[in-house]
């Protein structure tokens, strides 16, 4: 049960001169992320106490020691452990924000990175600058500085440009082929069986396949999907309870209950941010 704790909360808000990017800024004395993705990078520094999460099948902490890095499509979950409070920051870089960095750098596109963990104090202490310069929002020019140099950095001493192992050609068309039903049709009421039937898998075979090539399986992925349809009709100041029937989910609540798992947020406050273009 979550403690009556004020300091339990978290603001959300869309940097409106850069595309694509959004930032928050958490001080939790409760929480639990479910197994989920991001479209595009996420970083974090925390500020005060910890957390611990698992990605890759690892399972690590979250530290003031500590600088986190996620690849896009990264499946990873967490929660409090040992802390018992957990204050950070974190910058999420969407496709079109990745794009203004790598056209800012010089470079043709971002790397990836074999690792979730960079134990590297100069490196921390830049993005929690560029993450407070961002939330004040007084200087465009230093802004853009902290931001390109800041992800040149972490690019030149982390990224790795070739470290990654794609799925298998049969394995990525039959994924393909999967994830585009569930794109098309994740208002339904979908059965994993619908989807294995369609590349002529057994379900078992199917949810292999997707946690081979994404770490995530069938459900959470249409989770996901879900959630990222939900979060454009929000942003478009739909009522929540139309958007929860619009996306598939059983009804408001489930709407809540999972944006809030993933996204650490519900959909109210992201609906607010949206609706302002500022922080909540």
């Amino acid at each position: 049960m979550a403690r009556n704790d004020p300091a339990n909360h978290a603001h959300f808000w869309w940097h409106a001169r850069t595309p694509g990017l959004s930032l928050m800024r958490a001080d939790f004395t409760t929480q639990q992320y479910a197994p989920h993705t991001h479209d595009g990078f996420v970083i974090a520094m925390t500020e005060s106490g910890g957390s611990v999460f698992k990605s890759r099948g690892v399972t690590d902490e979250a530290r003031t020691s500590t600088l986190l890095v996620f690849n896009p499509a990264e499946a990873h979950s967490g929660w409090m452990g040992w802390s018992e409070r957990w204050r950070y920051r974190s910058l999420y870089l969407e496709e079109s924000a990745i794009a203004t960095v790598t056209d800012g750098l010089g470079i043709e596109e971002s790397p990836y990175f074999i690792r979730n963990v960079f134990d590297d104090p100069d490196l921390i202490a830049s993005f929690l600058k560029l993450h407070v310069c961002l939330e004040e929002g007084k200087d465009v020019f230093r802004e853009r500085e902290l931001l390109f140099s800041t992800f040149g950095q972490l690019y030149d001493r982390h990224g790795c440009g070739a470290a990654r192992i794609e799925p298998a050609p049969r394995d990525k068309a039959l994924l393909r082929v999967v994830t585009d039903l569930v794109n098309d049709r994740y208002a339904d009421e979908l059965l994993l069986e619908d989807l294995s039937a369609a590349v002529g898998l057994t379900p078992f075979q199917l949810i292999g396949l997707f946690k081979r090539c994404l770490g995530l399986t069938p459900h959470l992925y249409l989770t996901q999907v879900r959630l990222a349809n939900a979060r454009h009709y929000l942003a478009q100041g739909l009522p929540i309870a139309h958007v929860a029937a619009l996306t598939g989910f059983y009804d408001q609540s489930a709407l809540t209950k999972n944006f809030k798992r993933c996204y650490g947020i519900t959909p109210q406050q992201f609906a607010a941010a949206a609706a302002t273009g500022h922080r909540h």
